[in-house]
């Protein structure tokens, strides 16, 4: 959770991967966030943020896309700016999904993955992925809303066997106890 009495604005979520080995099929992450509403916060996603959209206010967006893993560090970014929401948002799930269309991969099949989570200069999460092993997706940040309407984030990282369409719908329940 964020110190910060006013609560966490804006964060950048950057994700990051080696390129497959030569003559294999690339492995294509994707940053995916979900937004869920005051009435519904485990409900049905509002909308879905991922590589080629973005939100309809503008609020998230993708700056940087690789579907190679291609590039120096982190080669995905998605800006969300929880401060500009609208009041009737209450929750922001955040994931990672891999793309399953050359055969079944998971977070264990890549090399030098990582994702961090930063508001301005400051580390909110950084991880490596390997608590998801053996996954095809994960969350890896929540960030909700508090009865004074600042935003608290939340380490998240969950892993799911499901692809990226199916992820966008299993990522934002309520974690089974």
């Amino acid at each position: 959770m964020s110190g910060d009495s006013q609560g966490v604005g804006k964060v950048e979520i950057r994700l990051k991967w080696d390129p497959s080995p030569w003559e294999q099929p690339s492995h294509h992450l994707d940053i995916i966030a979900t937004t869920y509403s005051a009435d519904a916060p485990y409900g049905r996603p509002v909308y879905v943020v991922h590589f080629d959209s973005r939100s309809p206010d503008g609020t998230i967006n993708m700056s940087r896309h690789s579907q190679t893993g291609q590039g120096l560090g982190y080669v995905e970014v998605m800006t969300v700016e929880l401060d500009r929401l609208a009041s009737s948002f209450a929750r922001v799930v955040v994931g990672v999904a891999i793309h399953q269309n050359s055969g079944p991969k998971t977070f264990g099949d890549m090399s030098n993955a990582g994702v961090l989570v930063v508001e301005r200069y400051k580390e909110l999460l950084k991880d490596d992925l390997t608590q998801v092993s053996g996954s095809t997706a994960a969350t890896v940040a929540e960030f909700t809303r508090d009865a004074s309407g600042a935003w608290e984030f939340h380490e998240l990282v969950r892993g799911f066997d499901s692809d990226p369409v199916v992820f966008t719908t299993e990522m934002g329940r309520a974690p089974r106890p």
